[in-house]
């Protein structure tokens, strides 16, 4: 068992086994718990700088619904630009390209490209708007009163005193930031 344990801990990160089978990313990629990057085309993959997949986001570079009839798998490349957010549960299809500074909401699953500057949300997914309006917008909602240091996130340790007194500036603001 500790032998077990022991190559466990040693062996490398998903990510890393998927950048040696030729999946490219760029600097600064963060990839939260439960996501998936289509292992077996990782190679048709490419992710640029500055991109963010939030939980349980799926990127897929093939779509094996073609194998029974023809005996083959469809694939086609994906290209995610920079300066990326990609929500929570987000599903990314063969053949699409997301442009830079773009910004794709919760749940969406995305089969056509995505234009830069763009926020894209829904199923199928839909460009609403630019991402740097909305990113002004939310910049003119900070107040000192609702925006929190790192103190107030769990990596921070928070207290049960910070959770109350954000409770508190939420109800009076509705929107509020964290660090």
């Amino acid at each position: 068992m500790i032998n077990y344990l022991k190559r466990v801990l040693k062996s490398k990160s998903l990510l890393d086994q998927l950048k040696e089978n030729g999946l490219k990313v760029g600097k600064n990629f963060f990839m939260n718990s439960g996501c998936k990057i289509d292992f077996s085309h990782c190679w048709l993959i490419k992710i640029g700088d500055n991109v963010t997949l939030a939980s349980n986001v799926i990127i897929l570079a093939h779509d094996a619904s073609t194998k029974r009839s023809l005996d083959y798998t469809k694939i086609a490349l994906v290209e995610i630009g920079d300066n990326v957010f990609i929500g929570a549960g987000s599903i990314i299809l063969p053949g699409v390209s997301i442009g830079n500074n773009v910004i794709i909401g919760a749940g969406s699953i995305v089969t056509k490209d995505v234009p830069d500057d763009s926020i894209t949300v829904g199923n199928p997914a839909k460009t609403i708007g630019k991402s740097s309006e909305y990113i002004s917008r939310s910049k003119s909602l900070m107040k000192i009163e609702n925006c929190f240091s790192e103190s107030y996130t769990l990596r921070g340790n928070i207290t049960e005193d910070k959770k109350s007194k954000m409770r508190n500036v939420l109800n009076k603001f509705k929107n509020g930031f964290v660090k």
